[in-house]
């Protein structure tokens, strides 16, 4: 006598996905809207900022502000919370206390400068933490450093790429038609080198014709960059905060990141990907990032960040060769659906789930 198969019904995967402010805020949706695809349910905690910009609501997620109630009732019912940033995952470990639920993390902080009350965090979380995902091989060392217990490397994949932009609209849009465009993007802050920054314009003044720097980004510098570029006569321009950036870094001559430290920064990613040449710091994971497709100088010397810019500037070959390093470059990084799925296979594996 035959029996029939016996069907097995494996629950729903539920997930809370923490967030402590804009940053990271791109990632959490390309994660939200590749697990819900999956069956997962994922609820998102960030502040309403967060989702106005983002729309995790129709990623397939869904949303609830960053209050700590609103937190601690979204963990009830979860398999796994998944922070991304210190800060976030303070809040989730503390929404957590008490619960056997996983906390994964994904770390966002490190690099040198920290001061002590960053350190405090950063142990407690990473001791806290089920599983800690670096976004590169320096971050990972970080995080065992401070003391977690299980830390993975798990590339961040940057949003598929922007639409098709015309780059001379562009320039005419900022008013540099017959020069050259560099570009810087990230808030003003000072891990994001934008002092040296200003100090390297400076040399590029006696360039002929001298190149505009534009900064898209916002932040508690702005007051203090933005007297000096008065009263330096610096051919630097601020920005703000743009949610364009990607469309600006499309049409620039040279993509300059001169940060303290970076993990995977989304502006490397996307200069390579979009067909940038790129001058940026050899800090962090940006070596491990880059590899060969970008011109990179150490951290703190504004006269060699000056120079490899003006040398990049002089030389269309350069950066012709660099523009096809570094799309030979980002077709080797993982895609967005990659990422997903590791993500995924780190909350099946805490929550020992098939799949």
């Amino acid at each position: 006598m035959s029996s029939s198969p016996v069907s097995v019904s494996v629950p729903v995967l539920r997930t809370v996905q923490v967030l402590g402010g804009a940053s990271g805020g791109a990632h959490v949706r390309s994660l939200a809207t590749g697990l819900a695809a999956r069956g997962v349910r994922v609820t998102v905690c960030a502040p309403v900022a967060a989702e106005g910009e983002y729309d995790f609501t129709s990623a397939g997620a869904r949303f609830t502000p960053d209050a700590v109630s609103a937190l601690r009732a979204a963990c009830v019912e979860a398999d796994v919370v998944h922070a991304h940033g210190v800060r976030a995952g303070m809040r989730a470990a503390l929404a957590l206390r008490g619960r056997r639920v996983p906390l994964v993390v994904s770390w966002h902080g490190g690099g040198p400068g920290a001061g002590r009350l960053s350190l405090l965090l950063e142990r407690h979380v990473a001791r806290a933490a089920a599983v800690v995902l670096g976004a590169s091989s320096a971050q990972v060392d970080l995080a065992r450093l401070r003391g977690a217990r299980d830390a993975r490397l798990a590339a961040v994949a940057v949003p598929t790429g922007p639409p098709a932009v015309d780059p001379g609209k562009v320039r005419a849009e900022l008013g540099v038609v017959e020069r050259p465009l560099l570009i810087a993007v990230g808030s003003l802050v000072p891990r994001r080198g934008y002092s040296l920054l200003l100090d390297a314009a400076r040399a590029w003044r006696t360039l002929d014709p001298v190149p505009l720097l534009v900064i898209a980004g916002e932040g508690p510098m702005r007051a203090e960059l933005a007297r000096r570029i008065h009263e330096e006569g610096l051919p630097v321009r601020l920005l703000g905060r743009r949610s364009d950036a990607v469309r600006l870094l499309a049409a620039a001559d040279v993509a300059v990141l001169p940060s303290r430290w970076e993990a995977r920064s989304p502006l490397a990613q996307e200069a390579l990907r979009v067909g940038v040449p790129l001058v940026a710091t050899a800090v962090g994971g940006v070596p491990e990032l880059v590899g060969e497709a970008g011109v990179l100088v150490p951290y703190g010397d504004a006269g060699a960040l000056a120079g490899a810019v003006s040398a990049l500037l002089a030389d269309p070959a350069r950066r012709a060769e660099l523009v096809a390093a570094g799309r030979a470059q980002a077709a080797t990084w993982p895609s967005e659906d990659d990422t997903v799925a590791q993500v995924l296979s780190v909350y099946d594996e805490l929550t020992a789930r098939p799949r």
